[in-house]
């Protein structure tokens, strides 16, 4: 009795210490992940298991966002999860998405994953449009999104329609001109056929490397009011805030580096921004919402602390990182060198196995044809023999005849015939002995001289056939035993079959010289990059020539219209971020 008493105490306890739990869900780009949580937790608890899951330590550059009222919330790390202002309704759900962006992907995104977030994040804000891109720059992206998700062209595979079900254009391209999805994928392809060889990653990290200059790319665009009440956009970035007109997000009317800026305070609903250079006026402006005011200030602080760490060495964690990184990319591209040399080896060795192939083929082809005139040689000698062994025959039995009738005329002559009319009679059975004895003497001439042509042509054709013989001997004797395969020629790979060709195996060490030499290739990469980058906006300005006939001009919306303006006058993303720095010694009057 008291032992169960005791075990009902023991099990009624345990179930009070089991902790409370409630599910969230996770969405990411290309994923959902459901996690069971506990009461307790805080922001930082959940951020670090979804992290953790997606083998992400780059984590400085991400959040989870969730919605209150239309407005974007991010979670904060030092607060507990359900203490924020979100559906207790479960599972709570959280999207995790890049909450701050690089100044340069390429430097500053170490790990594949992070690279491959950053790649579908900003591709689908370019093709929700929350990106301005331009149609020649939108080809060039697609191309590159193509090669990520479909690896090298193979026209045998990759054929017409291919990307038909493929969104790769924002709605806006696609509308301005007048170009049907075939002539749209026939542009992307010619450009996706030039990317041979390049991993998905490198792919992606290109199209990362163009996104990244454009005008909107990594700016947070926030409603606000400057001291006067005149509406006005501000935008928070990498590179510092910059001050917008309401219908113009491209090009803004100033911008304070954050390096320029001394102070950002904030109180009841008024932010103030203070330049270093006390010359230049204190900017105000205010925004209506609570939230907002909070949001933008979230985002003031952590792209200023990122800004300021990209300007300081490397923690050890990031050196570590990088230098992983750089092993990685380094037996990566090792491997697919070795790769490259089997598939190129393989292609030699079934090249050289079509063209024995073939060259047999032509061997058997000769010797048939060889046998076929063989064997009309010996029927046509055969039937030159027998017609010889007639005609002579033939000329045997005229020359018979011929004796005869000389016998019989013989016999005419000694027979005397007493009388004149049997005189004249014999005489003119004489003529015509004669006559036809010597038409018999000149046929059996003629059958002799044709008996003789008929036995030369016997030779001719026993001569020919001896010549076919000797060469249906001589490609016999090739076919039998090839010639011997040279030593310097390329070892076959093993899975090769039909040949006997045994491929020796690759292995590659991590040697000093190897990282100098890949030194070496990278230095040499970036050269080639340069002159890749001139041919690129070469090509860029040729396609844009090409289709501004096609253009529909009655749909060019504003941001076309700004941008067409921006880049006559020849601006850009980062020069127009240092004019104030021209600017910078006069007030400031928006």
């Amino acid at each position: 009795m008291a032992g169960a008493i005791a075990s009902r105490m023991s099990f009624s306890s345990l179930k009070r210490k089991q902790p409370k739990t409630f599910t969230v869900r996770i969405v990411t780009m290309d994923a959902e992940m459901e996690f069971n949580c506990e009461m307790k937790w805080k922001g930082k608890d959940l951020f670090d298991l979804v992290c953790r899951t997606l083998g992400l330590r780059e984590t400085w550059f991400f959040g989870l966002q969730y919605t209150i009222k239309d407005t974007v919330a991010w979670l904060k790390m030092d607060k507990k999860v359900l203490d924020h202002d979100v559906s207790k309704e479960e599972p709570v759900t959280f999207h995790f998405l890049a909450k701050f962006y690089p100044e340069n992907a390429e430097e500053e995104l170490v790990q594949e994953i992070t690279q491959h977030l950053f790649f579908l994040q900003v591709k689908k804000q370019i093709l929700d449009e929350k990106i301005y891109c331009p149609p020649e720059a939108s080809v060039l992206l697609a191309s590159y999104a193509v090669q990520a998700k479909y690896g090298d062209y193979d026209p045998s595979v990759h054929k017409r329609g291919f990307l038909a079900q493929e969104e790769l254009l924002p709605k806006r391209v696609i509308n301005l001109y007048q170009m049907t999805q075939e002539m749209w994928e026939e542009r992307i392809t010619s450009w996706y056929a030039e990317h041979r060889g390049r991993a998905r990653d490198e792919a992606e990290m290109e199209y990362l490397k163009i996104a990244q200059d454009l005008e909107m790319y990594g700016v947070n665009y926030f409603a606000i009011r400057n001291k006067k009440g005149t509406e006005l956009l501000l935008g928070v970035d990498a590179l510092g805030l910059h001050i917008y007109d309401p219908e113009n997000r491209l090009t803004p009317k100033i911008s304070f580096p954050w390096n320029e800026i001394r102070n950002i305070s904030y109180s009841d609903k008024e932010f103030t921004i203070k330049p270093l250079d006390k010359k230049i006026d204190v900017f105000k402006f205010n925004s209506s919402k609570l939230r907002v005011n909070k949001l933008i200030l979230q985002l003031c602080i952590g792209n200023h602390d990122l800004f300021m760490r990209r300007r300081k060495a490397d923690s050890l964690e990031v050196q570590q990182m990088k230098a992983q990184a750089r092993e990685e990319k380094a037996r990566k591209q090792m491997e697919r060198q070795r790769l490259a040399r089997e598939k190129q080896m393989r292609e030699e060795a079934e090249r050289t196995r079509d063209e024995l192939e073939r060259r047999l083929l032509q061997l058997k082809e000769e010797a048939t044809m060889a046998n076929e005139a063989l064997m009309r040689s010996e029927e046509t000698a055969d039937l030159l023999a027998e017609k010889a062994q007639i005609t002579e025959e033939e000329a045997k039995l005229l020359a018979q005849k011929a004796a005869e009738a000389e016998q019989e005329m013989q016999r005419v002559k000694a027979t005397a015939i007493r009388t004149e009319e049997e005189k004249r009679l014999m005489e003119q059975k004489v003529l015509e002995a004669e006559m036809l004895a010597l038409k018999m003497a000149e046929e059996s001439e003629r059958r002799a001289k044709e008996a003789d042509q008929l036995k030369q042509d016997l030779q001719e054709a026993r001569e020919s056939e001896r010549r076919a013989k000797q060469k249906l001997l001589e490609i016999t004797s090739k076919a039998s035993y090839p010639p011997p395969m040279s030593s310097s020629a390329p070892a076959l790979p093993p899975d090769v079959p039909g040949f006997g060709l045994i491929g020796e195996s690759l292995s590659f060490d991590f040697k000093d010289t190897d990282m100098k030499r890949l030194s070496m290739e990278i230095e040499k990469e970036k050269v080639e990059y340069m002159e890749k980058s001139k041919h690129l906006q070469e090509q860029l300005n040729e396609l844009k020539t090409e289709i501004e006939a096609l253009k529909l001009k009655e749909r060019e919306t504003a941001l076309d219209i700004l941008h067409s303006e921006s880049a006559d006058r020849g601006g850009s993303k980062h020069n127009t971020i240092k004019k104030p720095q021209a600017q910078g010694r006069r007030p400031i009057c928006i």
